[in-house]
């Protein structure tokens, strides 16, 4: 079984957003701007990333 992972990068700081989205982008990985995370690819990360798409930027091609 080969596991896939995308690659997220945070584009926008998390000044001013609220709590939950901070949170959000703790636990993807992010820490400031620029910063790029691998991550495995599952519904529950892409809810995550859902809730935070205006300040991340996903490489959809599919890392093995």
């Amino acid at each position: 079984m080969i596991l896939k992972k995308i690659k997220i990068i945070q584009i926008k700081s998390s000044i001013g957003s609220n709590k939950k989205q901070k949170s959000t982008l703790k636990c993807l990985g992010l820490r400031k701007i620029g910063h790029t995370v691998y991550v495995l690819d599952n519904s529950a990360v892409r809810g995550m990333i859902n809730k935070v798409k205006y300040m991340v930027k996903i490489d959809d091609n599919k890392i093995k």
